[in-house]
This record gives structure tokens, C-alpha cells and sequence, in this order.
């Protein structure tokens, strides 16, 4: 079962004056650095590019300094040059590289270090409504340069910040990034890191943050040098579904993590980090890892923002680890569950009542100390309010990259459920004080699917299509043999091109008319005196009646309430003397149609 974060005594915080392994450029002129505990033996080995595979031009000696460290200063090698490093006549890609043109297993190239800013003024807590997107999918290009050329659409929605997935380098030609094993590489695929840091830039000019997902709790099964320089990265202690986990109580991994979020944060101007599954995160040490890179994010002018996913509904996360927000699925489960009636896999622990969804938003989430099924019955969670927490730590979803596409067709929820129900629940999303997330193409109800794909070599293939099976056997999707066998093939071409938004499809129909509504939402989200201001629990009324679930925020003496019918056909609605300030769906006379929501202000 999962744990409250523990600390302990152990590792000191990392010491950014001593050169970390890696190539640093000085002119014209790279010192080139590796730490190992295996080689006695250690080379840089330089490569020409041409065509076909780089081709060795020299191979120099790396001088020891002890403790496991080897250097070299090589004059005349500057930025664009090509290494690997060479142990004990080995030759080993550079896990610390910058970049890896030619993939996970070929030569790094020597790229200089920058510096960049991050967005002048960005969001107050409140203020933040997030867009998730993969980089691969987004744009027919599937590039940075593809979704910088989508950026004003972005921002024209009315989102504050846009989530980028992992880039950090990962084996093949395509993938959603959560395996990756080089962390400091922009993915090849997606272009150059210069093209990186453009998007960046384009995001700033248009006034959006930029967060970046990265990974922290696993490396990827292909590509991962680390183990051929010293065992000592990672714990045979604690076992995880990739093997031993990183071992943050070790000064190496350590660095490696919190010198990475250091490296996005500082040299392409990221305005925040997404740590994903930091519940698998472990350490004993003195302060936590996540500590230190949340003290490192908000010691940065102007500070920057750290967001944890993480499934154990514990407020210390946010008080003990300085998380400024925490992904709370419980919300996505009760809207899923109401909407879906589905209740296989985790569903099975939700109730698909408006109770149980009232319950979730006045309270933050679902279980906070209750017996949770997929543990086996064990207690999940504690009080958000009682912890310290205000709703806007809370990140919701209605849909994210794992809903969708951890489900056996990579379907999005409004194809399981009608356009009106799609859009009382997002008027709810964007109503509630949490901060809400969007998932790319959700706001014109995209038809295309987000399937789980990868290019993987050999047998490691054929392990990751058995694997997700094992992994979703609870749903019936992936146990039934008539459905399963309908499962796209993630290793297959077709699977990653079936993914990619179909942005043609905006202008149509039902589409642009779920577009008309986002935009209006949001809008009345970042323009509303009470929608846009700070909100605590106290703040907040929600009360469930049969189908109907009325939520209630205040600001001082305004009142905004939304009132939303899941189901019930002429449900009256008491207006008194409030201003209808939005409606989706029909509302006549005092009256919600079935299916649909109306935002009345109060005061």
C-alpha cells in the first residue's frame, strides 16, 4: 500500500559548486565529467557526423580525482561535438547528456548552457487553469515547432498554463515519455532543444506558464546507463515495477534529480515542474528530495511552481513537501462514474450518485481515512481542510492523459456519455475553486482517441503489450477475449497516428459548439469577482438533491451558485432575484432541462 511521506536522516542537500558528470562547455574548450563506481579505466570517445552512424575520431583519457570521479578539459572542442565515454573499454552513451541525436544508445552531442526566464508575472494560485498536452499528438508535425504554431489557439481558450509531458530522452521513434532514461535530453523526435526553448518563449509572449512533467520515481526498461556506472543510483531495497528504485538517500541520484529540475527551471525557462507518481517516490534522507526541489522552485525569482501527482489524498504532501498543488483523482473517478455508470477496475470503489460527487467536491476528495478497495481495504487518505489545505492545492480533471488513455480504446469520456452531460460536467470543472485541468482536445470534444503507444525493440515489445494487459486486468476491456483482442497494438505505427488531434474538426457541429461553451467558461472563470478569487473550504456549500447537485461559492457578501441537473427533466430551480450569468443546456422559466447547468450570480 501506499505511505505517507517519511523522512529521516541521510543525504545533505546537493552542492551545485562541484561539477556535475556531464560535458560543460567554457568557450571553446568542454570539460568532460563521469562519476563511477565500476571502471577504473575512463575515456571520452569524440564522433564526426556524416552519413550514416557517427563515425570515432579520437579517444582521450579522463584523469582520476578520486572518490569515483574522472575529468578531462579537451581545448578545441566546443559545442556541437560528438562523445560517448568509454569504461574500462566499454564504449556507454552519457546519461547526463544534453542532448542525443541519434537516440538513447548513440553519441551525445556537447550542447553550451543557457539561460532563460520564466514567465514575468505568473498566475496566483488561484488563477491557474492548466492544458495538457503531449507533444507527439498535439500537432500533425508532432514537434515543438508544431505546437508553438498552435499556441494562439491555446491562448484564445482562455487557459492560464499549458503541461507539456515528459520530453526527457526515451528509446524509439515515438512514446508518451514516462520512460525516459536520459533526463536532462530533449527527445530528438520533437526537434532541437533551441526549439524547446522557442516554445517557451512563444508561450511567455502569449502570457502563458509552461509546466513540464517529469519523472523522477522510475527510469524506462530500454536505454538506462546509469546501472553500467554504478550500482550505487539506485536501492535493491525497495522494488518497483522497473526493478530497484533511484536511491535519493545516495548523493549522485540525489543530484541528478534536483540538478534536472534546476536545469528546466533555469536554462528554458519553465515556470513549473509536474513530478509524476511521487507517492513511488522513495527516500529516508534529511530533507526529503521532493523538498528540496520544491525549495529550489520557490527560491527562484519570480518563484516557480511544483505540482504533484500523487494517489494518497495526504495533506502532508502539500505542508511537509511544499507541493503548490496536488492531482486529486477522486474528482475524475465521480464524475466518470456518474456519467458512465462504469464500475470495473478502480471504479469500483466510487458510488455513481451526486451525493458521493457533492461529498468529493466539500470535502476535496473522496476517501480521507476510509477503507480503499484497491488497497486491499487499507485506510487512504486524511482531511484536506483539516491539513491545511485550500481547494485550489487540488488539481481536477475530467479527463487527463492517464483517463483517457490508460483505457483499452484510448476513449475520451464524452464518448461514453451525450454532449449535454459533457457539458454540465465541465461547467462543473470550471465552476469549482480546484484548479482545473484540461487534457488536449477535450474543449472541443475531440474524436480522436489517446491510445497508449511505444516503440520498443524485440522482446521489450512484446513485455509491454502483455504487461498492460496484467496491469488493467480489473477492467473488462482488457480481460474480455472478444474486446481485447480489438486493442490497438501499442508497438504499431497506426496506433500513434490514430492519436493525433484532428484540429479541422473545431469549426463542426457539436465540436464548435463545445468550444463556444469552454471559451465562455473560462472567461466567466477568469473574469468573475467571486469565480476568480481566492476560495477556502468555508467558502464553499454543496448540497446534492436526487439528481441535481447545487454548488455554492462566496466571496465576501457575493454569492455565484451553479446548479446542475444529471438526468432530471424540469427540475425547478429557485432563481429569487440572481442574474443567469451562463447556461449550458436549457433552462426555462425557473427550470433545468435534463442534463444541464446554469450559473447564477448571488450578490
Amino acid at each position: 500500500m501506499a505511505t505517507a511521506p517519511s523522512v529521516g536522516a541521510g543525504a545533505p542537500r546537493t552542492d551545485a559548486r562541484v561539477l556535475a558528470p556531464g560535458a560543460h562547455v567554457d568557450g571553446n574548450a568542454t570539460t568532460f565529467v563521469v562519476f563511477t563506481t565500476k571502471a577504473k579505466n575512463v575515456e571520452v570517445r569524440l564522433f564526426e557526423a556524416g552519413t550514416g552512424a557517427p563515425k570515432a575520431t579520437r579517444t582521450e583519457a579522463l584523469s582520476s580525482k578520486g572518490d569515483g570521479r574522472f575529468e578531462k578539459r579537451l581545448d578545441g572542442v566546443g559545442a556541437g561535438a560528438l562523445y560517448k565515454f568509454v569504461l574500462d573499454g566499454t564504449e556507454v552513451p552519457d546519461p547526463y547528456a544534453r542532448f542525443l541525436p541519434f537516440g538513447v544508445h548513440g553519441p551525445a552531442r556537447v550542447v553550451a548552457k543557457a539561460k532563460a526566464e520564466g514567465l514575468a508575472e505568473p498566475p496566483p494560485r488561484e488563477k491557474w487553469t492548466i492544458y495538457e498536452l503531449h507533444v507527439g499528438t498535439f500537432s500533425p508535425e508532432g514537434t515543438y515547432r508544431g505546437v508553438e504554431a498552435r499556441l494562439d489557439a491555446v491562448a484564445e481558450l482562455g487557459v492560464t498554463a499549458i503541461e507539456i509531458l515528459p520530453v526527457a530522452a526515451f528509446p524509439g521513434e515515438r512514446g508518451w515519455g514516462y520512460d525516459g532514461v536520459s533526463l536532462y535530453a530533449p527527445y530528438a523526435p520533437y526537434g532541437e532543444p533551441d526549439d524547446l526553448r522557442a516554445l517557451v518563449r512563444a508561450a511567455h509572449a502569449r502570457g502563458l506558464a509552461v509546466i513540464l512533467d517529469c519523472v523522477y520515481n522510475h527510469f524506462g526498461p530500454a536505454g538506462n546507463y546509469l546501472w553500467s556506472y554504478a550500482d550505487e543510483y539506485f536501492t535493491k531495497k525497495v522494488e518497483t515495477p522497473w526493478g530497484p528504485a533511484p536511491d535519493y538517500a545516495h548523493g549522485p541520484m540525489r543530484r541528478l534529480a534536483v540538478d534536472n529540475a534546476r536545469y528546466w527551471l533555469e536554462e528554458f525557462g519553465f515556470d513549473g515542474l509536474r513530478l509524476d507518481a511521487t507517492h513511488a517516490i522513495h527516500d529516508t534522507s534529511t530533507p526529503h528530495v521532493l523538498r528540496e526541489i520544491t525549495d529550489l522552485a520557490h527560491a527562484m525569482t519570480p518563484p516557480r511552481r511544483v505540482f504533484f501527482e500523487d494517489e494518497r489524498n495526504e495533506p502532508a504532501v502539500v505542508r511537509e513537501l511544499g507541493a503548490d498543488g496536488v492531482w486529486a483523482d477522486d474528482f475524475h473517478h465521480q464524475v466518470h462514474v456518474l456519467l458512465t455508470k462504469e464500475s470495473d477496475g478502480y471504479y469500483a470503489a466510487y458510488e455513481p450518485t451526486v451525493e458521493k460527487l457533492a461529498r468529493a467536491i466539500a470535502r476535496g476528495w473522496t476517501f480521507e481515512g476510509e477503507p480503499y478497495p484497491p488497497w486491499k481495504g487499507e485506510p487512504r487518505g486524511k482531511p484536506a481542510d483539516a491539513g491545511g489545505l485550500v481547494p485550489a492545492n487540488l488539481v481536477y480533471c475530467i479527463q487527463n492523459h492517464d483517463q483517457v488513455g490508460n483505457r483499452a480504446l484510448g476513449t475520451r469520456i464524452d464518448a461514453h456519455t451525450d454532449i449535454d452531460s459533457y457539458l454540465a460536467a465541465t461547467a462543473l470543472l470550471l465552476f469549482v475553486p480546484a484548479t482545473p485541468l484540461l487534457f488536449m482536445g477535450q474543449e472541443w470534444a475531440a474524436s480522436t482517441p489517446f491510445l497508449f503507444f511505444s516503440d520498443h525493440e524485440g522482446d521489450l515489445g512484446e513485455a509491454v503489450r502483455k504487461g498492460r494487459r496484467e496491469e488493467f486486468k480489473t477492467f473488462a476491456a482488457f480481460a474480455d477475449p472478444k474486446t481485447r483482442d480489438a486493442i490497438p497494438d501499442p508497438q504499431a505505427s497506426t496506433t500513434f497516428e490514430k492519436s493525433k488531434l484532428r484540429w479541422v474538426e473545431r469549426t463542426e457541429g457539436n465540436h464548435a459548439r463545445v468550444l463556444a461553451a469552454y471559451k465562455a467558461l473560462l472567461a466567466l472563470r477568469r473574469d468573475d469577482a467571486v469565480l476568480s478569487a481566492p476560495t477556502a473550504f468555508g467558502d464553499l456549500t454543496v448540497t446534492a438533491k436526487g439528481d441535481v447537485l447545487e454548488v455554492e461559492r462566496r466571496h465576501g457578501s457575493a454569492r455565484r451558485r451553479l446548479v446542475v441537473a444529471f438526468g432530471s427533466e424540469g427540475t425547478s430551480v429557485d432563481v429569487g432575484s440572481a442574474r443567469v450569468l451562463h447556461v449550458t443546456g436549457s433552462f426555462e422559466s425557473g427550470k433545468l432541462g435534463a442534463k444541464s447547468s446554469v450559473i447564477l450570480a448571488d450578490g
